[in-house]
């Protein structure tokens, strides 16, 4: 497809009921047939969906741990590894079997850190393949704000388990910023305690192919979940969201925020958002949306988002989604005032992503992505 060719369109996809398993035999190797895996290039994956890919691929994580806020690491088979989730596909359960140390962020119950706490996140080459997995671990009433921030080259598949206790509040900023040759596939599974609060932020800019998929559960009632997402495809790149929240407590919200640019020959972008309310779950308040912007021909843009709601007590919930081009009547108000086209398509830009980027809580974090945007521009 280009321009502003494109999928927009719900699906009759159910996950009530999806397979989950932490042994990676108990799913087949993807063949792109099948629904979860129909957009996503397997054969750029360097067969981390496989059993056949390259091995030993050097990771490296350096630890900067907030005031308050430990960070330690456990070795593979420790019993606080895998709690808050059960892998729904095979590189998730690949991940989990083949990782052999984790990093683990604990929060006490009660406290509250005011910095954030990071975990920097390098590649020191594509060659081989390595496997991560991370724990942060907030206790009851407990607030923290946690950094992971990616780079260099690989080929990395982990998981990242949130675990969020009655009355904590987690935030969480996932920075995508790989060289050009990385494939980095990566579940995100977050449980929320009772009136917990988690807020996502995902940030996609650098990488071959990234497919992020954050995923939701609520383990009582009134737990907020607020996702959002913002990613810059270039010519080449694969930047793929998968977003599942399970609505199954009653008196829960959630809010799904995703924004994306494209531009360049074969620039593909992805975004998937299911949402489930289950019978039990009434008062829920949900909403999804995603909006692309479109830059240049030769891109394409896919975004599906469904729905599915099995009990007619919810508070609300909805879906939109958008993918198009620059509108003409911005660009025109801004070139009527003596501003250059190319000046004027910045700001236009600039102020698409601006409120996303304004609403990300480390104020330096707010100024890298807004100078990564300013350089994907020039």
């Amino acid at each position: 497809m280009s321009g502003l060719q494109g999928a927009v369109e719900t699906a009759p996809v159910s996950r009530l009921h999806e397979k989950q398993s932490y042994d990676p035999a108990d799913f087949p190797v993807p063949t792109g047939r099948e629904e979860e895996w129909r957009f996503t290039p397997l054969r750029r994956l360097r067969s981390l969906h496989s059993d056949l890919g390259p091995a030993d691929g050097k990771v490296s994580v350096v630890a900067d741990a907030a005031p308050g806020v430990t960070i330690g690491n456990l070795e593979h088979g420790d019993s606080r590894l895998g709690i808050a989730y059960v892998p729904a596909d095979r590189v998730s359960a690949r991940a989990f079997a083949s990782f052999a140390e984790a990093t683990v962020v604990t929060v006490p119950a009660g406290s509250e850190s005011s910095e954030p706490s990071w975990i920097s996140v390098r590649g020191e080459g594509a060659e081989g393949a390595a496997f991560g997995h991370t724990l942060i671990d907030v206790g009851a009433n407990a607030r923290a704000v946690v950094v992971l921030d990616h780079s260099g080259s690989a080929t990395y598949a982990d998981n990242v388990e949130l675990v969020v206790a009655d009355g904590g509040s987690l935030t969480v900023v996932s920075l995508q910023g790989w060289a050009d040759d990385t494939v980095h596939l990566s579940h995100h599974h977050a449980q929320l305690g009772r009136d917990a609060k988690l807020t996502h932020t995902a940030v996609t800019l650098g990488g071959s192919v990234i497919r992020l998929a954050p995923s939701v559960r609520y383990t009582g009632p009134g737990g907020d979940a607020e996702l959002r997402g913002l990613y810059f495809a270039d010519a080449g790149q694969h930047l793929e969201h998968r977003l599942f929240v399970d609505h199954a407590e009653r008196n829960c919200r959630s809010r799904v925020s995703y924004k994306g640019a494209l531009q360049g020959e074969d620039a593909h972008a992805v975004w998937i958002g299911d949402v489930i309310i289950r019978p039990e779950a009434t008062g829920t308040d949900t909403y999804e949306y995603n909006r692309n912007l479109v830059l240049t021909d030769g891109t394409r843009v896919d975004s599906v988002p469904n729905l599915e709601i099995l009990t007619g007590e919810v508070a609300g919930a909805g879906h939109a989604s958008a993918s198009g081009r620059l509108e003409d009547i911005h660009l025109f108000y801004l070139m009527a005032r003596g501003i250059p086209f190319e000046d004027a398509r910045r700001l236009v830009i600039r102020g698409f992503f601006g409120e996303l980027i304004g609403r990300i809580e480390v104020p330096e974090l707010r100024d890298r992505i807004t100078a990564a945007v300013e350089a994907e521009l020039t």
